[in-house]
Parts: C-alpha cells; structure tokens; sequence
C-alpha cells in the first residue's frame, strides 16, 4: 500500500534532524555573537586598596644571620663548610713523603704517616735521616725492667720505604685521617694506674703535643686544636682504666671530643687492607724512651718528651679542662665538712687567699702509712697551724671523697702532704706559685722519683721527707730505693718539723722553686 505525502521519514529520524539544527544553530551563535545570549553588567571600577598591617618580623640574634651576600643555608656556619675528602688522592703522582717534625727517644712527631695491614710506614728518599726505628717504638711487649730483644720493633710494626715502594704498595691513593693524632704505642702494663697513665704517658705525650702549639696562655688558652683521635695499638678497650677511676675522668674531662681506638678497632682497620695516611702522629713508646739518655736516673717515661721544643704553660690546657670539669666552670670552694668518710676534718675557707694545706692521710691502708703516734702528732700539728696562723687543713683520706671533690680540693691546694703513694697524684691539679709545694714521706733511707720529678717539672717545690729532715732537688738521691720496711706501716715522720716548714714557706720565710 502507497504511504502518504506528509510521512517520507519516519518520526523518531524527524525529530533527529531537528535536534541537531537547533545545536548547530546555538553553536553558530555562541561562536559569533554570544551578546545575543548573555548580558553581562559593565565593569566598576575597584575601590582604592587599603595596606595590610603585617606583623613585625622576630629580631635574630646576629650570629644565626647570614652575612651580607652570603648563601642561606638552614646549616650553621661550623657545618656548611667545604666537603672533606675522605681520600688523600695521587694518582699517577708519587705519594707525599712522610716528615718528622721532631724526635726524642720514645717521643716522635710525624706530618704524613701511612699505615696498612697493622704496619706503620715512613715514606722518604731520605732513609738515612729517619732516627734508628728501636728510638722510635718498640715492639708493644710489656717491659720486664731491662732493654730486652723482644721490646725492638720488627717489619711489622714500622717500615722506612721510598715513595715508589709505596705508590706500588698503596695505589693511587690512601684514607685520610685528618686531624692529629695521639699514637700510645706501649702495653697495658704500666696504664691501669692513676699515677702510671696520668703523670707518665698523657703528661708525657701532652707535653710533646704541646710543642706543636705556637702559644699557650697562663688559662691554657691555645690555636692548637684538641687531638682528633688517640691510638693505643696494643691496649684493650677496658685495660687502661684505674681502680680508682681516675684515668677516664682525666681523659673523658680534658679530651671529651678525641676519638679513642683500642686494639681491637686498630685489628679491624688492619684487616680491611687498605692503605691510610694519618696527617699528623705524636708517637710516644715506653720501650724506646728507655733507650734514650734522659731515662736514668729518674726512670719516667715523660722524661725525654722535654727534650722537645718548650711551651710556657703547656700543661694548663689540660689542668684547667679537669679543674673546670671538677667544679662545674665555677671556682667553687669543697666544703671539707661535708666531704664523707671519717679521715676527712677540718673546715672551710671563706677567704679565697687563704692558704690550703691539705694532708693525703693513708693511715686506713695496709701499706706506707705512718706510725699512729705520728699521724696524730702531724694532724694535732696541722691544726695547731690552722688555729695561730688561719691556715685551712684539710686531712683526707682520696678513697673516700668523689672524683669531683679530689680535683676540686687539690686545685685549690697550696701544700700537699702525704706518705708516699697514689693519693700524691693530686699534685696535677694544684696551680704553681711561689708557695705551692708537695711534701712527701719516705721510710728511712727509702726513696722513689715518681712525685718529686712530676712536681718539678710543674714548677712545684717538693720536699722529700726522712723523718725530721728532707732532701731537696738537686740535692736528693742519685736512685730509687726501697729497703724493707718500705712498703709497711711503720713509717715514722715528725709532725712539728713538718708543720715548722709549711709555715716558713707560706710565710715567705723558705726559698721559693
């Protein structure tokens, strides 16, 4: 059947068509002439912008401001430095030669020491310049009191090759430990004893430091920086430490930024098999400086580190590092009334210049104690001193006051006192003047060099005490000597005799050191 007319398409195809006339026609308009559309309002004009108030900026202190035309950095100056180059780095070039700023037996200065598989290495085309190796460092073993074979060094521990041995032994280049470096080179034998490592290798080693320093000022102010490590090659880590404790408050008090490597640490950088370069060495070997001139007759280690060049006040760095330690950077005064233990009497100063005698009593010991007649003769003495003259008297015995309160108290001691023995050591921390003196007691006819060579070399007086009469450098024994009895307790000493001789010297009436 014919459809009609008005139906060619079918409705839905219709309604389509419309559709998309009307989307062609508003797309037309939107395109070229959108005002057709859409009125928009004219513009107005803004109102005039009113300034905001911000709140003022914080002040800095100037130091955490950077400086005119410098960089910000969130690091602070000390930390934004230039990188450090963890290698020394040659190349094709021949490694730098070692130098040796300064030599005494046992005490040795090195810029450029290389070390590898536990062997250390003077790299020179000089070899005839370098001190025979035995003046330098000696095996490590303990000393059985005599020079020894087993006491010279081997290829093991030192080695003098030239420069093209080590460009072949080391490569291109090497670790770089920068910085100085304390290197202890002898046993554990001597160390665990406050006297033994305090007054005889840190005095020692510090002393041949100290020559590296272009000044030192009377506080112990210096340019010479702290040592960046110390190495004790043949030490275990717990060996050097006192019954006392007194080796690590010294050390951890005057050095509490210096690295220290114990022979397991100096083992693993053995085995690692690579080659290190240490900036600057202070050696110092027991074995070697026995070698040397100065040993005898005062038989200490330190002995040959004054051969090197002196520094005036070259011990107040450390001095004034364990004394402000002590005392908390103040100058603050031990108050002897609260000072436990039952040894510990008399009072405390008000007056700051105010003479201090204080008596290192060892009478709760089972060796070089006094007679007990003579202690209380000596302490009645004491006090008979302190009530005519208005000394203070402090009679004490170490073992019985905190570390803290022992430096405290020797720093600000004149007159020191005591049979001889470990408690002397306080001596280290007592400041030289004119008056300061230690005053020791010896068994008849005994004798020992320890704390008279210690003190002289502070510029403190020391009395050597027979009895009723005391020697006096130069004029004292040629040796040491112990002749029995001289461990025992029955050492006699005349108190008044004593207290006659601290009143001429503080009194002015004894020659000064």
């Amino acid at each position: 059947m014919p459809r009609p007319r008005g139906s060619l398409l079918p409705t839905w195809r219709r309604e389509r068509l419309v559709l998309v006339a009307v989307v062609s026609l508003l797309a037309c308009v939107l395109i070229f002439n959108p005002s057709l559309l859409f009125h928009l309002p004219d513009a107005q004009p803004c109102a005039t912008p009113q300034p905001l108030e911000l709140p003022k900026p914080v002040e800095l202190p100037q130091a955490h401001l950077n400086p005119p035309g410098q960089p910000s950095s969130t690091l602070p100056s000390s930390l934004a430095s230039e990188p450090v180059d963890l290698r020394m780095y040659w190349g094709t070039a021949l490694p730098p030669e070692t130098r040796i700023v300064s030599h005494s037996p046992g005490f040795t200065v090195f810029e450029n020491l290389y070390m590898m598989n536990g062997t250390t290495f003077v790299v020179t085309t000089e070899p005839e310049e370098v001190p025979e190796l035995r003046y330098i460092l000696g095996s490590g073993a303990d000393n059985p009191g005599f020079l020894s074979p087993v006491q010279d060094p081997t290829d093991k521990d030192m080695q003098v090759i030239t420069p093209l041995q080590a460009k072949e032994l080391f490569g291109v280049g090497a670790m770089n430990l920068q910085g100085n470096t304390l290197w202890a080179h002898e046993s554990a034998q001597m160390l665990p004893h406050y006297y033994h490592f305090c007054a005889e290798l840190f005095f020692g080693i510090w002393r041949a430091y100290s020559s590296l320093a272009p000044s030192i000022s009377e506080d112990g102010q210096t340019a010479l920086p702290l040592p960046a490590r110390w190495i004790f090659p043949h030490v275990d880590t717990s060996a050097w430490r006192d019954y006392a404790r007194m080796n690590q408050y010294v050390l951890f008090a005057s050095l509490p930024s210096t690295q220290l490597l114990f022979h397991t640490d100096f083992v693993d950088l053995a085995e690692f098999e690579r080659p290190y370069v240490l900036e600057r060495v202070v050696m110092c070997d027991r074995g070697a400086a026995i070698r040397g001139s100065g040993w005898m007759p005062a038989q200490r280690l330190a002995s040959q580190a004054f051969d090197l060049r002196a520094v005036e006040h070259w011990w107040e760095p450390i001095r004034n590092a364990v004394v402000r330690f002590a005392t908390k950077d103040d100058d603050a005064r031990v108050s002897t009334g609260n000072l436990p233990g039952p040894a510990v009497l008399g009072r405390k100063s008000k007056n700051h210049d105010k003479p201090v005698i204080t008596y290192v009593s060892r009478q709760n010991w089972n060796t070089r104690s006094l007679r007990a007649e003579d202690h209380q003769t000596l302490v009645q003495a004491l006090y008979r001193l302190r009530d005519l003259h208005g000394y203070e008297v402090n009679v004490v015995t170490m073992d019985t006051l905190t570390r803290h309160e022992q430096i405290a108290l020797a720093a600000r001691t004149t007159i020191l006192i005591g049979p001889h023995g470990n408690g002397l050591t306080a001596l280290l921390w007592m400041k030289p003047t004119p008056k300061t003196a230690v005053m020791e007691f010896f068994f008849p006819t005994g004798w020992a060099y320890d704390y008279e060579w210690t003190a002289r070399h502070l510029g403190i007086k020391h009395y050597g005490w027979h009895n009723d009469t005391f020697d006096q450098y130069p004029n004292i024994p040629g040796a040491n000597h112990y002749p029995p009895g001289y461990q025992g307790t029955d050492m006699p000493i005349d108190g008044e005799a004593v207290a006659r001789e601290i009143h001429k010297r503080l009194s002015g009436q004894a020659a000064a050191a």
